[in-house]
């Protein structure tokens, strides 16, 4: 075990960091495996249980310590994971907690896991029960709770020690809640009497435990009355009691007695019955009592009792009638006055809970909600009390749309005056105030004007009632564009983009203003707000519609400008970005023209020879043209509109080359989003006798030299597209005539495949018929030589088996004979690119068979295996496919999954035993079905395939040897652990049998496998322990590595966190302290920081006036001067981030060199998210492709050098030189080679020794610089022997 409090070594890097103060931010909130603990029961022991009261009595003198046995009398038996047992005598050890362990009461099942607690307070409890469950059975008790209730209460009253008393108290608590109503409402006198006693007798004491749970007893009996019963003066009298203990000097009491007047007001069970009250009958002396309490202590100096009883409010005033909220709300209004931080914060806790809680009106009625908000007015916070003012702004939210929810009308016509309060909070200069106050107005609009809007009808200047209203909040957010709000008009374009989405479509006449000066601002040079102008211009648009925007903003393009400038173009792309649901009218009628106008001024200007005017009007003409699939999204005239528009779009297609892709993307989105009514899609159906043809032709022309052929796809997606609304008529005759193009003799190649593709896409919407005789007219296709054609065949033909029902699912059931003759007759001469359609129609045929065409599957097998091993990555992929679905053909045809799976697995063994090719497609095929099928495959047929698999590992053929270790890989991961140790030794064994150059060339393989098998690798050869040594080194720095980077990134992201904005609903967030930018020094005691920051909260200051003036305290706004914050400038500390800092300011920032660790980590396991991956490559499903980049990586990384950077200096103005390389200063200028210098050595050749060349990695490449020295010596000297030479010649 490690040692106790000490975390592993490496683990504190993985942990998260909270900054100071904020660590409570991140509590558990889910307790699964507290309750799983919780809800344990402990076995019932076999014995008679043998507990008495003298083995009781002993416990309790073991327990205070005032018995000690001798050796003589220690226990036969211990517990378990005790290292002292306790001193028991033999009669009693393994029995004096018998009547907690085998307690069948679920009551008390909480308590079962007090019995090893070292706590005299848990031991005490557990020994009261234990005594309490023998004294029921030994009554002939049943255990039940009324037993327990009864015996424990008996106890109660006899017990004298204030730890029995607390243990019998906390029993009963559990209890009572179970104990059937009628039986607490017959012993409610009795009971309540019993508790009221202890409850006076231990009101003075220093032990809290029993009168804690006293108080929730007593709570709980209350919660079990009748309404009847409320009706009596002991019951009220029991209740006040309760209530007294509310103001207790003691914080466990005190919330003990809170907690149960809440629990009785909110959960007595009357309340929820058919007959229940609108109210507690006890609510009305609940709240008098409050007020009395709030009023009697009011004006003290530390207000303590008056913080209590608004914390006691906060949860009871939704439960009061509306009369004592009245009376409550005043209250928390005068007690507010006193320009108390802490009272006045509490109360803004108070209101927000009423709000919050949405009461009915019987409880708040929208006058009072109304009242209470007029009233707020007075209380406003200065602009530079931060935490009071989000407060503020928060209870003003909910209270406004609380009002909004009671009463529409009353609420709306307070909602311009908070938009003008909470407008000017804008201007203050933190920016939590702005973004609390932005966020505020953003959820009224949402919540209040939103869902009204339609009910208000238009809203004009001259409009009243709530019209008037929004005209009058749109004003005052509208203030927000002056200049004196510049510093946060991001957040008045915030504001507006919302006004625009909630209101728009009613109140666009009083906002065109607005759009001006928004597109005024727009055109401001250097404007660093021209996205958020766009986002709310564009909001505008979404609402209102494009035709209302450029009725107040005009575009002002029309084709006679005397200059180039076009200030607004820049509204085609805001249009063309969110115009949805308008007129498609419109755009025909104001869009249309001056696109055609645009475009005739741009050929104007080409044959003038203005070439640079001709482009920019074209670009104009084409970005009008690119808002036709905008208003193509669910326009509202569709049955009306599109025959205005359907003669221009065909022209469009046939003669415009360059809208061709935006004219088919119009179509396409106007026949998926557009035509939902029946209406408008017969209107667009009725055109497509029109618009096909026009797409046939285009799609059958072929593309020029330089084109792409992105406009031939959008053609054919077009097509496909308005078959779906096509009549069957108009497709079969269509489907007629391209069969006989595809017949005709004198059509070319490419026309032929044109074609094709076509009727691929016309088959599905054919009727049966048309089905029949384009199967007749493409099946001698199926054989065809050329393999476009026949792909294009196989293509037809998947299309038609692809359907699940209608014509085309019919004759593939009728037809399903000639099918499987046609597909077996052709599988000598299908060709390779015709391998995936033909594949995916045996799918789509193979889902359909029953168990008599079980031989047509198994001819099947063979080539499907093949397939496997396809070029194609589809044809991979449906092969697997197709094997997974013949498996289930086989469960299918049964008579149970095992033996199903079996006949399926023999159809393939034999291909282990062919060809090479065959043999690695066999295995790959076995590979796929063990991970699809692992749940069903039998443990005997998986550890046969096992044994099999492990023989084929000494094949001499690479193929083969790496299917078999995917194969092992996966039945690693899929096979049972018991069932795969048997194995083990064997898997082992056929691994350390591979050659050398199988070793090497699978070593990456090899080392996940051995990851697999740490725990065995005793059972490897010699020469593979020192590998497994180095995996586990590698894989610990990688996962070292990852841990700190993890630490890194989540510290960055943690440092660049934004302060809080007070988003939350709780008022407690937003009511927390802020002053987090004070850090206190960490040297001082918890104690003290506790003192002071006490302290802290309960000052306030006192803002005096400007100049001279004196301070007026008549002033009805003085209490805004009254400041929870000390005014004055900011006292923060500069935060420490670890680096030095140079005279001149700047960042001194040092590094250390990685040498290879950085390298052998990257070389280290996979994680285990890749696991997955890494299993379908292995399978086979992945492409080559993949599979050789990820082996050309795998081997780069093994030979990438370490880095030679090496930070120097200091700053980032460290020396940047490189190191000058060994033997430099010996180097000819002119020639190559070194030269000799005078006074110096003579140069020579070396090779500088650095640890990085003691990495075997890299053995190789030293090798060859070692080699390349020799050969350059060896040139040199043959070169200067042959000048000696030819110097010595006559």
């Amino acid at each position: 075990m490690g040692r106790s409090g000490k975390l592993p070594s490496g683990v504190s890097a993985k942990l998260k960091r909270w900054k100071k103060g904020h660590s409570s931010d991140s509590n558990p909130a889910i307790s699964r495996h507290r309750q799983a603990a919780r809800s344990r029961f402990f076995s019932r022991p076999s014995g008679k249980s043998d507990l008495t009261v003298d083995a009781v009595k002993l416990h309790n003198e073991l327990q205070s310590g005032s018995l000690r046995l001798g050796k003589s009398e220690a226990p036969e038996t211990a517990m378990e994971e005790e290292e002292v047992a306790p001193a028991l005598t033999e009669k009693s050890s393994g029995t004096f907690l018998s009547g907690l362990s085998d307690c069948t009461n679920v009551t008390f099942s909480k308590v079962q896991r007090f019995w090893e607690s070292s706590s005299a307070a848990h031991k005490e409890i557990c020994a009261v029960l234990a005594a309490v469950t023998e004294v029921i059975r030994s009554q002939g008790g049943k255990e039940t709770e009324t037993e327990y209730f009864a015996a424990l209460m008996t106890t109660m009253e006899a017990v004298e020690s204030a730890e029995s008393l607390a243990a019998v108290a906390y029993l009963l608590n559990l209890v009572l809640k179970r104990v059937p109503s009628p039986v607490l409402i017959k012993k409610f006198s009795d009971t309540s009497k019993a508790f009221m006693d202890i409850m006076s007798a231990q009101a003075s004491s220093g032990s809290t435990s029993a009168l804690r749970w006293v108080l929730s007893c007593l709570a709980t009996l209350l919660r079990k009355q009748d309404l009847e019963a409320w009706s009596y003066p002991v019951t009220l009298q029991v209740y006040h009691g309760l209530l007294s203990f509310t103001v207790h000097t003691k914080p466990k009491i005190r919330k003990a007695a809170q907690h149960g007047v809440c629990s009785v007001l909110k959960g007595s069970e009357f309340m929820f019955g058919e007959k229940a009250p609108a109210h507690h009958p006890a609510a009305m002396s609940t709240a008098k009592f409050c007020i009395q309490e709030i009023e009697k202590s009011g004006g003290s100096k530390e207000a303590t009792t008056t913080l209590h009883m608004l914390t006691l409010l906060k949860d009871l005033l939704p439960c009061f009638p509306d009369g004592l909220v009245k009376s409550c709300s005043e209250t928390l209004l005068r007690v507010m006055t006193l320009s108390h931080v802490l009272v006045t914060a509490c109360a803004m806790q108070a209101f927000h809970s009423l709000f919050h809680a949405k009461p009915s009106p019987g409880t708040l009625p929208a006058e009072l909600n109304a009242q209470i908000i007029t009233a707020l007015y007075d209380y406003v916070p200065s602009e530079n009390d931060l935490q009071p003012l989000l407060a503020w702004l928060k209870v003003m939210e909910k209270a406004h749309i609380n009002l909004v929810r009671l009463h529409r009308d009353l609420g709306l016509g307070h909602l311009p005056r908070f938009f003008g309060t909470a407008t000017t909070c804008l201007l203050s200069p933190h920016s939590q105030v702005v973004t609390a106050a932005t966020q505020c107005l953003q959820e009224i609009l949402k919540e209040c004007v939103a869902p009204h809007m339609a009910d208000i009808g238009s809203v004009t200047s001259s409009a009243s009632g709530p019209a008037q209203y929004v005209a009058k909040m749109f004003r005052a957010v509208e203030e927000g564009l002056t200049y004196r709000f510049h510093a946060s008009w991001s957040s008045v374009l915030q504001l507006l983009c919302v006004f625009f989405e909630a209101c728009g479509r009613q109140a666009h006449p009083v906002m065109r203003k607005c759009l001006q000066s928004l597109c005024d601002l727009r055109l401001s040079p250097y404007s660093p707000h021209t996205a958020a102008v766009d986002r709310a211009v564009g909001a505008a648009v979404a609402s209102m519609g494009p035709e209302v925007v450029l009725e107040a903003v005009p575009l002002e393009i029309d084709g006679s400008e005397e200059t180039l400038d076009f200030p607004r173009s820049w509204l085609l792309p805001v249009v063309r970005d969110h115009v949805r649901e308008t007129r498609l009218g419109f755009f025909t009628a104001y869009f249309l023209p001056l696109a055609t106008t645009l475009k005739r001024k741009a050929m104007d200007r080409a044959q003038a020879g203005s070439t640079v005017e001709s482009k920019i009007y074209d670009t104009l003409q084409w970005q009008i043209w690119t808002l036709l699939p905008g208003f193509c999204t669910r326009p509202t005239d569709v049955a009306t509109a599109f025959k205005g528009l359907a003669r221009t779009l065909g022209t469009a297609i046939s003669e415009r080359p360059d809208l061709r892709v935006t004219v088919c993307q119009a179509l396409r989105t106007l026949i998926t989003k557009g035509c939902e009514a029946e209406a408008d899609r017969a209107e667009v159906s009725r055109f497509a006798k029109n618009f096909l043809p026009i797409l046939f032709n285009l799609y059958g022309q072929p593309v020029a030299a330089g084109d792409t052929p992105a406009p031939r796809r959008a053609v054919l997606e077009t097509i496909k597209t308005y078959l779906t609304i096509t009549e069957p008529q108009l497709v079969n005759g269509f489907l007629e005539k391209a069969s006989e193009k595809v017949l005709d003799p004198a059509s070319s190649d490419f026309t032929r495949l044109s074609v094709l593709d076509l009727v691929v896409a016309l088959a599905p919407h054919a009727d049966e018929a048309a089905i029949s005789k384009l199967y007749s007219t493409i099946r001698p296709y199926l054989e065809s030589k050329a393999h476009g054609v026949q792909k294009k065949a196989y293509r037809v033909l998947e299309e038609v088996c692809a359907s699940p029902q209608g014509p085309g699912a019919r004759f593939v059931q009728s037809h399903l004979d000639d099918l499987k003759k046609t597909l077996l007759d052709s599988l000598r001469s299908t060709s390779s690119p015709a391998k995936r359609p033909r594949l995916k129609c045996l799918i789509h045929i193979v889902r359909k068979l029953s168990a008599e065409h079980e031989e047509f599957i198994s001819a099947l097998v063979p080539e499907v295996i093949l397939c496997t091993k396809e070029v194609s990555v589809g044809a991979r992929k449906n092969a697997f496919a197709l094997l997974v679905e013949m498996g289930h053909a086989f469960l299918r045809f049964g008579p149970n999954p095992a033996e199903a799976l079996q006949r399926y697995l023999i159809l393939i063994y034999p291909g282990l035993v062919g060809a090479v090719t065959m043999v690695s497609c066999s295995i790959l095929a076995l590979t796929h079905l063990l991970f699809q099928f692992k749940g069903l495959m039998g443990t005997s047929t998986m550890e046969q395939l096992l044994e099999n698999v492990c023989l084929l590992l000494a094949s001499r053929t690479r193929d083969v040897v790496r299917s078999a270790l995917g194969f092992i890989k996966v039945a690693v991961v899929v096979m049972d652990v018991a069932h795969l140790a048997k194995h083990v030794q064997l898997v082992m064994g056929a691994v350390g049998k591979l050659s050398d150059d199988m070793r090497r060339h699978f070593r990456m393989k090899l080392r996940n496998l051995f990851t697999k098998f740490e725990l065995v690798r005793k059972l490897l050869p010699e020469e593979y322990q020192k590998v497994l040594v180095n995996i586990r080194k590698a894989e610990a720095r990688a996962k070292k590595h990852r841990a700190l980077n993890q630490a890194a990134v989540e510290e960055e992201e943690e440092e660049e966190e934004e302060p809080v904005q007070g988003k939350g609903d709780s008022i407690e967030e937003i009511l927390a302290d802020s002053e987090d930018e004070e850090d206190e020094e960490e040297e001082r005691s918890r104690g003290k920081e506790q003192q002071r920051l006490a302290r802290h909260r309960s000052r306030a200051w006192l803002k005096e006036g400007g100049g001279d003036e004196p301070l007026n305290f008549l002033d009805p706004k003085v209490a805004q001067r009254v400041l929870a914050t000390q005014p004055g400038p900011g006292r923060g500390k500069k935060k420490d981030h670890g680096f030095k800092v140079s005279a001149d300011g700047r960042l001194i920032i040092r590094e250390e060199e990685d040498d290879n660790a950085k390298l052998e980590e990257e070389e280290g396991a996979k994680g285990e998210d890749e696991e997955m991956a890494d299993l379908m490559e292995d399978v086979g499903v992945r492409s080559k492709k993949h599979q050789k980049l990820k082996q050309k990586e795998a081997g780069d990384e093994e030979l990438e050098m370490p880095p030679q950077y090496q930070a120097g200096g200091s700053g980032i103005h460290r020396p940047v030189a490189k190191k000058a390389t060994p033997g430099a200063e010996y180097k000819a200028k002119k020639a190559k080679g070194d030269v000799k210098k005078k006074g110096r050595l003579e140069p020579y050749a070396y090779i500088p020794l650095s640890k990085t060349k003691l990495n075997r990695r890299k053995k190789v490449k030293l090798q060859g610089q070692f080699k390349g020295l020799v050969r350059a010596a060896q040139r040199g000297s043959q070169v200067g022997h042959k000048l000696r030479r030819k110097d010595q010649r006559p």
